[in-house]
């Protein structure tokens, strides 16, 4: 299958010696949903910045749709489409009128700029609203709109930078839907950024979870998970005990056990006959369980495994 992406060694660092990115590689296939996975402050929005080219890499390499972002960004621009953190709408001009906008801005023909435009109002649930300015569009909306307008000239990939932040639950749910949809009907590539675990299990064909400016793991969600042999034991104690980990290590049963403050975590291959186990370990040590639960693996545990820490305690960091 063809690449629609290709990026080798890309590193960047901002003034005071902040490194966004630390030599990092991507491929992602034609035709798929990839999902950059990573908290606050990982390096996927550089990353979009870098395949975009709205910025420069200090080093590495990249090719999006065939062309080097360097050589021949004009070419690049021409063949993505873009939709950034920021709503990139006209407030002051309809949904309607922005799509048409961003037509004429590529060049298309008058004739099929209203096509078109009509084509996305109806895609993306927005023909009713239309006429109505956008400022008066609710968050998701607006968000739709965005994706509207980034899809006018039919571009082979679609970047997607954090598209579901600040949305509320339900229209999250309403554009991964408007998502899955497009990927099957339009046939183009999407590279989505997200710090939602959720959404990248959702959404994404292929993955890759980006820590401190590497990619640290790459593959389908379920490949990544299926790794991870077993089950996983979170327990969280009354009060921080520094006896819990050793306690919990003694356990034969038990494997790669980590504490973080009062959060306990392991795995164990059968979880149900360990964590009984675990728990006489702990009061052996005289260590008190607030509440223990059991689980199948998840992303979190994919990248803890790979970055050493949970998504939760990377975001704290970088909060």
């Amino acid at each position: 299958m063809d690449r629609a992406i290709e990026a080798h060694g890309l590193e960047k660092t901002y003034p005071k010696g902040v490194r966004a990115l630390d030599g990092l590689d991507l491929e992602v296939e034609a035709g798929t949903i990839f999902g950059l996975l990573g908290p606050n402050g990982a390096g996927k929005s550089t990353t979009v910045k870098i395949l975009t080219t709205l910025t420069r890499a200090d080093a590495g390499e990249a090719r999006v749709a065939g062309h080097d972002v360097v050589r021949d960004a004009a070419r690049v621009r021409l063949a993505i489409g873009v939709v950034g953190q920021k709503h990139g709408v006209d407030p002051d001009a309809t949904g309607c009128e922005n799509l048409v906008l961003q037509g004429d801005l590529y060049g298309l023909p008058p004739r099929d700029v209203r096509r078109r435009a009509d084509e996305l109002l109806a895609r993306f649930g927005l023909e009713d609203a239309a006429r109505r300015l956008a400022r008066t569009y609710s968050g998701g909306m607006r968000r739709k709109l965005d994706v509207a307008a980034a899809l006018m000239h039919a571009p082979r990939v679609l970047f997607l930078d954090e598209p579901t932040t600040g949305l509320d639950p339900e229209a999250r749910a309403a554009m991964w839907q408007a998502l899955e949809q497009l990927a099957q009907e339009e046939h183009v590539t999407v590279l989505l950024t997200t710090h939602y675990l959720e959404e990248a299990d959702r959404l994404a064909d292929r993955l890759a979870i980006v820590d401190r400016g590497r990619v640290v793991a790459s593959g389908t969600p379920e490949q990544l998970k299926s790794e991870l042999h077993g089950d996983a034991l979170v327990v969280e104690l009354a009060e921080e005990s520094p006896r819990a980990l050793e306690a919990v290590s003694s356990v034969r049963s038990v494997r790669e056990p980590s504490l973080a403050g009062r959060v306990l975590r392991a795995r164990a291959d059968e979880g149900a006959r360990a964590l009984p186990s675990v728990l006489a370990a702990l009061e052996g040590a005289g260590v008190p369980v607030a509440t223990a639960t059991l689980a199948r693996p998840s992303l979190d545990d994919v990248y803890l495994r790979h970055a050493g820490r949970t998504f939760a305690e990377a975001e704290e960091v970088r909060a």
